[in-house]
């Protein structure tokens, strides 16, 4: 593997904030792409970035930022790309892109997403649409909300690689005395159970705003982690234990975390707000809308029992009624 070198972060929301936090703990630089000069601008000006974890506040001598149609610049000047883009949008960005130069690159995916229309994981579209081999793809995931890391609390994650060597030394750049970082194999599964718990998470959130206690949402999620751990297992079988942190430590927070925009999402829908306007309140991307989608049409092929992932896109797509939807999903409850 190519060392990990300078690193660069193609994104400008929260959790990519508090990732370039992080990694500035073990590298003295890093660039940073924001799609907007004037956000680059006013976060040069201010010390923070001027939309999200406003509390979080940077050096910016120690970052080199990018905007606009600088981003061939951007990838010509990094060695290490840290993806943390909202899927919806992850195209738009990359399709500006130009082939040569991703090449000799290493890419860790942040995003939490599937590529749209494609129905692809992020890391499977590089190696298709960009020829990224696959010793130069990474994933990092794990139960890690961007606003606990900017307030310094402990925090885990977790790197996967098909290299082991080189999955460790990318493991080394998010590793501080607050943050934990361990490795695993297991590239496409982390990748599907990140989707998936987003859409569980919504599921919460709707209960949530119906005033369903805890005693029903502690059998929702013991549902969805079986849920999650059949679909990974049917798509990509490989050893893996699903209560490790990355998976179960991951759903459970995003399911029952108050900083959680899927399960506010979700929390409006359940109080009665249509799709539209709790989209337009959350004023943030609720990856787990696009991945009930993306889902629902990758299953087709492998056609497992996903009743959750269903209800969730019957309530997001099809229209259908919420009261009755999760009054039968709960009926399928163990």
């Amino acid at each position: 593997m190519r060392p990990v070198g300078r690193i660069g972060i193609l994104g400008s929301g929260s959790w990519a904030t508090a990732l370039a936090k992080i990694v500035l703990t073990n590298k003295e630089r890093i660039c940073w792409y924001f799609r907007r000069s004037d956000q680059a601008k006013a976060f040069q000006t201010s010390g923070h970035n001027p939309t999200y974890l406003q509390s979080a506040l940077f050096d910016t001598q120690r970052i080199d930022f990018f905007s606009d149609n600088q981003i061939n610049n951007f990838f010509r000047a990094c060695d290490t790309i840290i993806l943390v883009t909202p899927s919806p949008y992850f195209k738009n960005y990359i399709k500006k892109v130009r082939k040569s130069s991703t090449k000799n690159k290493l890419f860790i995916n942040a995003i939490k997403g599937i590529v749209p229309v494609e129905n692809q994981l992020v890391t499977e579209y590089l190696a298709e649409e960009y020829d990224v081999p696959k010793e130069s793809l990474f994933v990092i995931s794990g139960p890690c909300h961007a606003e606990e890391v900017v307030q310094y609390r402990r925090s885990y994650l977790t790197v996967a690689g098909y290299d082991a060597e080189g999955t460790e030394e990318v493991a080394k750049l998010f590793r501080n005395d607050l943050v934990s970082c361990v490795t695993s194999n297991d590239v496409v599964g982390i990748q599907y159970a990140s989707v998936l718990k987003n859409i569980y998470a919504i599921a919460a959130g709707i209960c949530h705003g119906m005033q369903h206690g805890d005693n029903f949402q502690s059998v929702l999620i013991s549902n969805a982690i079986a849920e999650m751990n059949t679909f990974v297992n049917t798509v990509h079988l490989i050893k893996r234990q699903i209560t490790n942190s990355v998976y179960l430590g991951d759903l459970l927070v995003t399911t029952y975390s108050q900083h959680s925009r899927n399960r506010t999402f979700g929390t409006l829908i359940g109080k009665g707000y249509s799709i539209a306007s709790a989209q337009r309140d959350m004023q943030m991307v609720a990856e787990g809308y696009y991945a009930a989608k993306c889902i629902r049409e990758i299953n087709q092929e492998y056609q497992v029992n996903m009743p959750i992932t269903d209800t969730i896109y019957r309530i997001l797509y099809e229209g259908a009624n919420v009261q009755n939807s999760i009054l039968q999903l709960a009926k399928s409850f163990k």
